[in-house]
Formats: C-alpha cells, structure tokens, sequence
C-alpha cells in the first residue's frame, strides 16, 4: 500500500483508478496503526483494485472534501466518488467481505 502525502498527487490517483481503496491515519494513533495491519492482511486477499494510505495530518482538506469524521477511515471510491466509508474495523473477515463486495 503506498503512502500518500501530498494532496494534489493523492487527488489525481483518485481519479486514475475506476475503483481504490483510500485508508486515512494518523501516525500516533493505536488504533489506526491496529486498522493497518488489518487492512494489509486483507489487501493480500482482495487484489481485484489499488490501495493506497495517507497520513490525515498532511492532507486536511481531503477530511473536508470527504466529510471525514475521525480515523481510521477506509474510504472506498469509484470513479472519484466516494462509496462507501468505514470506520470500524471489526476483525479481518469482516474487513474481507466489505472489500470483496466493493
């Protein structure tokens, strides 16, 4: 998964990709360093779209653009549009089926 932390550069992958997997951090925060590895785990299995990360901290506005409300959030977006969020990241099966599904 790539880090992104420049908002011009994160804002044109977003409207490369048909579908991507954005998951936004904070670098102090536990759960969201937890939320990664889940997600790194379920990035091996679901490999049909991009991921890419970014550390909130460099990319505010992005939070304003896609009304994020806190982290982790894994933003899934389709063709620029923003599907679907999650912010509760239950255990790895559940991580799975959300992606499987997108």
């Amino acid at each position: 998964m790539q880090d992104w932390t420049r908002e011009k550069q994160l804002e044109e992958r977003i409207l490369q990709e048909e579908k991507l997997a954005l998951y936004f951090y904070t670098p102090l925060c536990g759960t969201c360093q937890l939320a990664g590895r889940m997600l790194e785990i379920a990035e091996q299995a679901v490999t049909r779209f991009p991921y890419a990360k970014a550390n909130l901290n460099y990319v505010p506005q992005m939070a304003e653009k896609y009304k994020i409300e806190s982290v982790p959030c894994l933003l899934l977006l389709e063709n620029g549009k923003a599907i679907d969020k999650v912010y509760a990241f239950q255990s790895v099966p559940a991580l799975f089926e959300k992606l499987s599904s997108f």
